[in-house]
């Protein structure tokens, strides 16, 4: 029955009695099946399991463990494996292994690399002999011996001692051979991995039955994991056995003698295609199905043959890309017209997201102007600056492209160049790619000859294409972090709150980091006779030492007038080895175990220095302060900063400072290098000058050749505090300086209201 206070639809009504009929219908029947399945087979059924059921339902409550540690036993950190896939047991598709020889190393090989390399996980050349020096970016396994039963042998022994556990899929082929790479890994893809497969192109041996058959080398084969761990304890039998110079016939008699298994051209659904391509053939002109439709083509004779055949199945692929595009678009544009919105929801490029749409102000995406020579937004805030590098070659592209799909439009009845770029417009769309809009001043030319200029403005867009993962050389979270923390007299009194936050954060956790202090003194500080400003800080560093056994806080002491940041490091890296991991900071730092590891994970030695940005707390003074907790229904309270404690009381707010660059993460080996680039490019005077001006990350952008990363770090949250901006330095810096005091008192409408305040103070 419905409430008649609030009656309910017709089809939830409806629903309700079809749901009560079935359930009806139901336990009518007798015993639920799925009772029947808890008890034990071929038992008969408790009658009172249902109720049993039930009861355990009802009687069970989530219970949360909370984790313990015992006190007394020592810390022991958890070391995950190196990739997740090791962790969960899931192995890459398919490998390739290129057969090659010393002669066509250089060569064949080569071309082989360039075509489809970048198609495939992993993809090995194994040659009896190579030169002294392999061709780069490509993995070559010498065997030291060229006979082929002995190449193949150990070539398989390779790929399973190395790669058997890792990969489904092994595709052996020579280095005379062209694949068609997506083809290829979509056959791999189609295949179970559950069966002894030994798939190519099937040849009969010589005098042997229609069942002996092996796979010619010549056009590749795969072999399935589960053959090749089966076949591994039969090599070394068939290599003494088995007498043949090819080495594809040595595999195909090794596996139809050990294991009865022939090679197939054919396997659940999927076909084997290839094609012999004939001597002095022209791939352009090679229009058979065979051809278009194969694998693998053999034999290529030289590499630029091998260039040419992945030029022509290049331009196939790309073909039939567009059919399949131009075919959905017309799909969506027929079904665009059954949906509610009609053919006003359609976007343009159909198939492509809409572009974004901004809920406010501060969501509106801006549109960058440029000319043929000039960009009006430039990277360091001028207002114009020259159109140059990848930019420019953007730009052109757009034109370029703007003016062939006119022409494309077009011809043969108008025929468009182009005379002038009158203003260009370009934004990034994070939904859907890089988009522009051009103002072209063009010729048009009719089929009779008139000439007439045209101004016509065109908008395109390049899409967002496939997201690929860059290769990242591998770290660890075990790496031991040094912190180096140059201290000024000055700051002395501060570093023993920065000594305690260490304590409990570093050292109470067992992090694996280690801590230098490096004590600047001043010309006329810690004489002779005269007190040291640093005896409460090394008090404090060996009271930490006392506390924490095996502990050891080292300590340098310099003195310097104007101390520089790259001298200062300077004096730290000569005492350390070059595979030291250097943590820059600074006194009102706080490190904890987070922004240890992602120092670690972000400091790549040999390629990237991290430099994070740290968030600024403003003042205090002109910052507002939480409230106290309203009514209920009020409403939440604001959020928080990045890193606010709860218990200190009411957050105060900030920003992340951009102008700020004192903490760093690098290796030591990294940090020499730029140094010596420095002191080989600026000699004598022009040197100290340019110490004085630089800061450590400075030199990282100017003298190496690393990735810079500069990101925000959340973990890492000063306290307001005014910088002593040293006028000795230079003049940027000393700038920088003074701008991040200036930015960090306050937000804008904090400082608006604090100059509100005065005024109404002073007029009063």
């Amino acid at each position: 029955a419905r409430s008649p206070a609030r009656p309910s639809p017709p089809a939830t009504g409806l629903g309700t009695g079809l749901s009560l009929l079935r359930v009806s219908w139901i336990q009518g029947e007798g015993e639920d099946p799925c009772i029947e399945a808890v008890g034990e087979p071929g038992g008969p059924q408790n009658p009172d399991s249902r109720a049993q059921l039930d009861q355990s339902d009802e009687d069970f409550k989530p219970r949360i463990v909370p984790y313990y540690r015992d006190p007394n036993k020592p810390y022991k950190k958890v070391l995950r494996t190196r990739y997740i896939q090791t962790e969960l047991g899931s192995r890459e598709r398919l490998l390739v292994a290129v057969l090659t020889s010393r002669a066509t190393l250089s060569t064949l090989a080569v071309a082989v690399n360039r075509t489809v390399a970048h198609h495939f996980p992993r993809l090995l050349y194994f040659t009896g002999q190579r030169g002294a020096r392999a061709p780069a970016g490509m993995q070559v396994v010498s065997h030291g011996d060229e006979r082929p039963a002995w190449l193949m042998s150990e070539t398989l022994r390779h790929l399973h001692t190395h790669f058997g556990a890792d990969y489904d899929w092994f595709f052996i082929m020579q280095d005379d051979t062209y694949v068609q790479a997506p083809r290829l890994a979509a056959l791999a893809g189609h295949l179970s991995i559950n069966h002894d497969l030994y798939l190519g192109r099937a040849e009969e041996f010589i005098g042997a039955g229609e069942q002996a058959r092996y796979c010619h080398g010549g056009f590749g084969y795969l072999l399935s994991r589960s053959l090749l761990l089966r076949l591994r304890p039969h090599l070394d039998g068939c290599r003494g056995d088995i007498l043949s110079a090819r080495p594809d016939e040595w595999l195909g008699r090794c596996l139809i003698d050990s294991l009865g298994i022939g090679c197939v051209s054919q396997h659940q659904g999927q076909q084997y295609r290839s094609f012999e391509l004939a001597k002095n053939r022209d791939p352009e002109k090679e229009g058979s199905l065979a051809f278009l439709s194969a694998f693998t083509v053999h034999p290529v004779s030289e590499g630029t043959l091998m260039y040419r055949l992945h030029k022509r199945f290049s331009a196939l692929e790309l073909e039939r890309a567009y059919s399949e595009i131009e075919q959905l678009q017309a799909q969506i544009r027929n079904l665009t017209v059954l949906t509610p919105e009609g053919e006003a929801g359609l976007s343009w490029p159909v198939g492509l997201p809409a572009p974004f749409t901004p809920h406010s102000r501060f969501e509106v995406l801006g549109w960058d102007y440029f000319t043929e020579q000039h960009t009006f937004s430039c990277a360091d805030g001028a207002p114009k600056c020259p159109l140059q590098g990848a930019s420019r070659a953007d730009v052109g592209d757009a034109v370029e492209t703007a003016l062939e799909q006119l022409n494309r439009r077009y011809q043969p009845r108008l025929r468009f160049q182009k005379q002038q770029l009158l203003n260009g417009y370009r934004r990034f769309d994070p939904a859907r790619g890089m988009e522009y809009t051009l103002d072209l001043l063009l010729e048009c030319v009719t089929q009779r000859g008139h000439r007439r200029a045209l101004a016509r403005r065109v908008s395109l867009l390049r899409p967002l294409s496939r997201v690929e993962i860059l290769p990242m050389p591998y770290v660890t979270e075990a790496t031991r972090v040094q912190l180096v923390l140059p201290l000024l007299v000055a700051e002395a009194a501060a570093a023993l709150a920065f000594l305690e936050a260490f304590a409990a954060s570093v050292l109470e956790p067992r992090e694996h980091a280690l801590l230098t202090l490096l004590l600047v003194y001043g010309p006329q500080e810690g004489g002779r006779g005269a007190p040291d400003p640093f005896l409460g800080v090394k008090a404090a560093a060996a009271e930490l030492e006392r506390r924490y056994p095996g502990t050891r806080l080292a300590w340098l002491a310099v003195r310097a007038e104007a101390p520089s940041q790259v001298r200062l490091m300077d004096v730290v890296s000569k005492k350390h080895p070059v595979d030291t991991l250097f943590f820059l900071t600074t006194v009102w730092t706080r490190p904890g175990p987070e922004v240890l590891n992602r120092c670690r994970m972000n400091a790549i030695s040999g390629w990237q220095a991290f430099f994070p940005v740290h968030f600024q707390e403003f003042n205090p003074a002109l910052s507002p302060q939480r409230s106290p907790p309203g009514p209920p229904g009020a409403g939440p309270d604001p959020p928080s900063p990045p890193g606010a404690d709860p218990s200190r009381g009411a957050p105060v707010g900030g920003r992340f400072d951009r102008q700020a660059s004192a903490e760093g993460c690098f290796y030591n080996a990294d940090y020499l290098a730029a140094r010596a680039r420095l002191a080989g490019e600026l000699a004598g005077q022009e040197e100290e000058e340019a110490l004085e001006g630089l800061e450590v990350m400075d030199v990282f952008l100017r003298f190496s050749g690393l990735h810079l990363f500069r990101a925000v770090e959340p973990g890492l949250v000063q306290k307001f505090s005014l910088r002593d901006c040293n006028p000795r330095l230079s003049e940027e810096l000393y700038h920088r300086c003074r701008l991040s005091n200036l930015e960090g008192l306050g937000g804008r409408a904090q400082l608006a209201m604090a100059l509100f305040e005065q005024e109404q103070a002073n007029s009063t």
